[in-house]
């Protein structure tokens, strides 16, 4: 299995328009962060976990010309608002048309055929995405092509209901600030965690990096690795020489090797 994090930055990605902090004014690629997004890759299975802004950036970095399927986690904007272009997948052997299997739940879901309702008309125009929308059960596993995925609970607030995904060794967590017990059962025996760590501070929807390394510490994963970084987590290359041995921060187009 192949991991890559396509993306590994907040909301309003970094370097954030109009800032002139230090860290938004690197000069390191490290600290230059799209929004947060994945692809795993196993038994020949493309998968890409979230689907933002960046989406068809991302996606032109990878030369990668087909997909398996998108797994989303949330319905915010920074996650789904790429899916547009899930289009040049759909005709890049045209004159085959090759849908693209979309995997949410049912809140994600609608909102997804709301903001995007021309793809979903009977009578769509010529050109418009072609998406296969899968709502999926929370509480249940699910497969794609023969690959099991396990979809983890949280809260991204009281407001907000979020979905990490499991599958095999691999877990990964994004926007995540309440995680229930029996949710973090389902991460036993994992080898490689990707979870959500917004700032050092405290923040009212997203860990920081104290919870991220509380949660790390209990489900003890061989290697984990941080993503959904905003400006405030400071230079790649400072903070990145402060966490645990075991413990990495995420940056844009890191592979790894499961």
């Amino acid at each position: 299995m192949k991991l890559t994090l396509l993306g590994t930055g907040t909301s309003q990605g970094v370097p954030v328009i109009g800032c002139q902090c230090e860290v938004c004014q690197s000069q390191d690629w490290h600290d230059k962060r799209l929004r947060t997004s994945a692809m795993v890759e196993v038994d020949g299975v493309r998968i890409i976990i979230d689907a933002g802004p960046d989406f068809r950036q991302q996606m032109l970095r990878t030369g990668v010309r087909s997909i398996d399927a998108i797994l989303l986690t949330h319905q915010h904007k920074d996650h789904v608002g790429g899916l547009d272009d899930v289009r040049a997948f759909n005709f890049v052997d045209f004159p085959i048309i090759r849908p693209v299997d979309i995997y949410a739940n049912a809140i994600t879901a609608a909102c997804i055929k709301k903001d995007f309702d021309y793809a979903f008309m009977d009578n769509k125009y010529i050109g418009a995405p072609e998406m296969r929308l899968h709502e999926i059960d929370p509480n249940k596993q699910f497969s794609i092509k023969g690959v099991e995925i396990t979809p983890i609970q949280g809260k991204h607030s009281e407001r907000f209901s979020v979905l990490g995904y499991r599958i095999g060794k691999l877990a990964y967590l994004t926007d995540f600030k309440q995680i229930e017990p029996t949710e973090v059962g389902k991460l036993t025996g994992i080898d490689t965690l990707v979870v959500n760590a917004l700032r050092f501070k405290l923040h009212h929807s997203h860990f920081n990096v104290e919870e991220a390394l509380t949660l790390i510490k209990h489900v003890q994963p061989r290697q984990s690795f941080l993503t959904h970084l905003s400006h405030d987590i400071g230079l790649h290359a400072i903070t990145d020489s402060q966490l645990p041995t075991n413990v990495r921060l995420g940056y844009d187009s890191l592979t790894v090797e499961i």
